[in-house]
């Protein structure tokens, strides 16, 4: 009989070489480490006949991107990561949408620099979630110290999908990931805005007010229109570059991933687009097909979108 320290996770559907052992007490990193790492838990052992036909049934995945520049009248400030890479014997998909505010200086920064700041963590493949945490928090020092001013910032979501099995998201600010399964759409990362009640207590933890100016939006000391967010040393002080971090498991009925900055998710709800989409299975042509549908809904913001798509 199982212990009551301990939990059973299913890593497939029948035997016992479907069953990960994970303490109770383990966190959401212990959890992470022991669900990333699966295929080495089981030593020196030979690949079962499931992890063979398992690797034998891998989809295909694909990626597109899009962008354009908005009409505000400040320059592009929105940039994107979309890339593949091999790490320690898995397979990285790279995805990021980085929507600057008051300048593309950190956003630019964060282009170049962020994901290489994650994959550089000693302890990234024992504790992910933490990695990812103080990546984010080592490279906003950085840009603090050295790339920005007074003014500038910039939102930021990263996903990391490894071995097309599992993705990790991490977000600061209003830019969105969602995921897409069987047709039905899930909101997988957190909109960081003043308004809401747990955002705005941290805010005002730090000694720092919301307040909402007729006709605009709720802002950070009447400044900012997120919580959290990359630079901004104007109120550095009170707001934070900790992200939400959500780790999912990618099963054959994910159909895509959809990362898309504030430009697109002010006009759109996330059934919007998962409707809007429906039937094309073109990474590129699904982010065209967004960005084309928020402008015709009057977004004047630049928008940037990055999908992932699975094919069967």
């Amino acid at each position: 009989m199982e212990g009551s320290d301990f939990v059973r996770a299913k890593r497939g559907k029948s035997g016992d070489s479907g069953i990960v052992k994970i303490k109770r007490t383990s966190t959401p990193d212990d959890v992470a480490s022991v669900l990333l790492k699966e295929r080495e838990g089981h030593g020196a052992d030979k690949e079962t006949d499931s992890t063979k036909k398992q690797k034998k049934q891998q989809r295909r995945v694909s990626h597109g991107f899009h962008l354009v520049e908005g009409k505000m009248k400040h320059g592009m400030e929105d940039y994107l990561v979309a890339e593949n890479r091999k790490m320690d014997g898995h397979d990285l998909g790279l995805y990021a949408i980085f929507d600057g505010h008051s300048g593309r200086k950190v956003a630019e920064y964060l282009q170049s620099h962020l994901f290489e700041n994650i994959l550089s963590e000693p302890d990234f493949w024992r504790k992910p979630v933490t990695a990812f945490k103080k990546a984010y928090k080592s490279t906003n020092n950085y840009i603090l110290e050295n790339v920005v001013g007074a003014r500038g910032g910039s939102t930021a979501v990263t996903a990391m999908l490894i071995d097309q099995k599992y993705l990790i998201v991490a977000n600061v600010g209003d830019s969105r990931a969602v995921l897409i399964r069987k047709g039905k759409v899930k909101q997988i990362t957190i909109d960081h805005e003043p308004q809401k009640k747990e955002e705005k207590e941290v805010v005002e933890s730090k000694g720092g007010f919301v307040i909402k100016m007729p006709g605009n939006v709720p802002r950070v000391d009447g400044q900012l229109a997120m919580t959290r967010a990359f630079g901004d040393a104007k109120v550095k002080d009170h707001i934070t570059v900790e992200p939400s971090v959500t780790i999912e498991k990618i099963d054959n009925d994910t159909n895509c991933i959809i990362l898309a900055s504030y430009g697109l998710w002010k006009v759109m709800s996330n059934e919007e687009v998962a409707k809007c989409i429906r039937g094309i299975e073109d990474g590129k042509k699904v982010a065209e097909e967004l960005i084309n549908e928020a402008l015709a809904k009057k977004s004047r913001d630049d928008i940037s979108c990055v999908v992932v798509m699975f094919h069967s």
